[in-house]
């Protein structure tokens, strides 16, 4: 069983290279030798660079938001060529920002938004439509017919993951059927399907690498988690052609070398994993029964089962944590689809706040009198509910309720659903001993945030002093496979920790809390 969650953070401030195994200290003069690792971050609203020194210091970052289409009630897409634009223009800032230039960086780590598809020709490279985020829920009635013919639990037990629009495979199947002429060119060998990622490294390598990674194409719905290969099951089923997939490759490897007008030189591709597996190594989640939980737009909470691939029933996700040197290490996952998002939409949407850093502050004057619920199904609910139907909701309002309310509201949401996963986990995960949690992420920034999250899970909550920790994954799989960072053991020893948070909400306080939760969550779920 799960013990009470300790929560670790960690940091970039680290032990100099000569103290940890692995790491080729000292040596200058070349690319080869160079310590220093470009980390490609594109996420959902911005791309992020940052280049890494061999100490695992920030020596340069830039970062660029993009637009957000929204075409109809709970559809997402990205424009790909503000997804490329924007990734090329953050990698070649972060190296001059850095004071460098391409030939001073041994090798590029790539982590990117999950299960967010794109389909391209391969003739023209020109995409076939808008990516599809993520978030966007527009084969829901899709998803719930193949539920209702009774296909789910073989999705699952090929997949690890559930029949929902969340992933890649059912936006692809609507690619092909409804963008003109997709699918007949795509039974000819002519289109090509990739996450960001494959995309990416497309596009860096001009078109010579179609390959992704264990992770992400653990999030495709296409992928079977048990035999390593695409399944040709599930590709029948969601009606995708093979010739579409790319080659997948373990998470440190050879992924191709970008073409050299990419940053000014050719570099090595040699790390990929999705955002939130980035996390769990940026966060040296590498022990079975540690758990990283990540506040971005969305939160999620990964368990590392080590070399079980753990059954949910609690409807977790089981998902490739990561694949090194052929061996692959699971995780139970728990997605939460709104989180810092809920605080956008309060600044966004509403304008009640101005900047998001100002909700914590908010959050603090707000009357402790007043228990107003945020139920932030905006796109759906996911873990454990899984309910695409669902759609957000307020309740407890009076006439009395304010911004300060409502921002407190949408803070909590975040804690309380982090706690549906962790007693979800608790239920699922047996392997016994001390469970080690640690967050990051933006949202991790605010102290009023952390102590509510430690007071909800009346549990310590531990904060690292550099919060980059998807980039740092990324860094460190590209690092190890040049020679250049140290091994598993080797960056386990960098952490460092901030501030601990502990709770000190009182017991019955908490219990109405998570009550009043708990109901308006029922209130919410979809009748079907």
């Amino acid at each position: 069983m799960l013990h009470a969650p300790v929560f670790f953070l960690t940091n970039n401030r680290q032990r100099q290279p000569a103290d940890l195994p692995g790491t080729q200290a000292g040596r200058r003069g070349t690319a080869a030798m160079s310590g220093h690792i470009l980390a490609m971050d594109q996420g959902t609203t911005s791309s992020r660079a940052i280049v890494f020194n061999d100490r695992f210091e920030i020596a340069g970052v830039a970062q660029e938001e993009f637009q957000q289409h929204f075409p109809a009630s709970g559809w997402v897409e990205h424009d790909p060529d503000d997804i490329w634009d924007s990734a090329a223009r953050t990698a070649r800032d972060a190296i001059r920002n850095a004071g460098l230039t391409a030939s001073d960086i041994a090798a590029i780590g790539i982590t990117n938004q999950r299960e967010t598809t794109l389909v391209w020709d391969r003739r023209s490279g020109r995409p076939v439509h808008r990516a599809i985020v993520w978030q966007d829920r527009r084969t829901s009635e899709f998803c719930a017919g193949l539920k209702a013919e009774g296909h789910e639990p073989m999705v699952t037990a090929r997949t690890g993951l559930l029949l929902d629009p969340y992933f890649s495979g059912t936006k692809v199947s609507w690619l092909l059927d409804n963008v003109e002429g997709a699918r007949a060119d795509a039974e000819a060998g002519h289109l090509l399907f990739g996450t960001v990622d494959a995309y990416l490294i497309w596009k860096m390598t001009g078109g010579k690498a179609h390959v992704t990674d264990a992770t992400n194409a653990s999030r495709t719905l296409l992928f079977n988690i048990h035999t390593h290969d695409w399944d040709d099951d599930m590709l029948a089923l969601l009606g995708v052609p093979r010739a579409m997939l790319p080659r997948v490759c373990d998470s440190a490897g050879k992924f191709g070398v970008t073409d050299a007008d990419f940053v000014g030189s050719a570099l090595p591709i040699l790390g990929v994993a999705g955002d939130q597996q980035a996390a769990t190594l940026g966060n040296a989640c590498f022990d079975a029964g540690m758990v990283k939980s990540t506040y971005g737009t969305g939160c999620f909470a990964l368990l590392n089962t080590g070399a079980d691939a753990v059954a949910s029933g609690n409807r977790l996700l089981t998902t490739i944590a990561y694949r090194l040197d052929g061996k692959t290490t699971y995780a139970l996952e728990g997605s939460i689809f709104i989180a810092g998002a809920a605080v956008q939409w309060l600044r966004d949407g509403l304008g009640v706040i101005e900047q998001a850093e100002q909700s914590g502050r908010m959050a603090e004057k707000a009357d402790p009198e007043q228990n107003v619920i945020l139920v932030p199904a905006f796109t759906g609910l996911g873990a454990p509910y899984w309910d695409a139907d669902a759609r957000g909701a307020m309740f407890g309002l009076t006439r009395g309720t304010g911004p300060n309310e409502l921002a407190r509201a949408a803070l909590e949401a975040v804690c309380f659903q982090t706690r549906d996963l962790i007693e979800a986990m608790k239920g699922d995960w047996t392997g016994g001993g001390e469970t080690v949690l640690r967050v990051d992420g933006g949202m991790v920034a605010s102290d009023w945030t952390m102590q509510r999250l430690a007071d909800i899970l009346d549990a310590d909550v531990d904060r690292p002093t550099v919060l980059e920790t998807t980039a740092l994954g990324a860094a460190w799989l590209a690092g190890h496979a040049a020679g250049v960072w140290p091994d598993q053991a080797g960056f386990a020893k960098s952490w460092r920790l901030d501030r601990r948070f502990e709770p000190a909400m009182n017991d019955i306080v908490r219990s109405e809390k998570i009550a009043a939760w708990a109901d308006a969550v029922r209130r919410t779920l979809s009748k079907r």
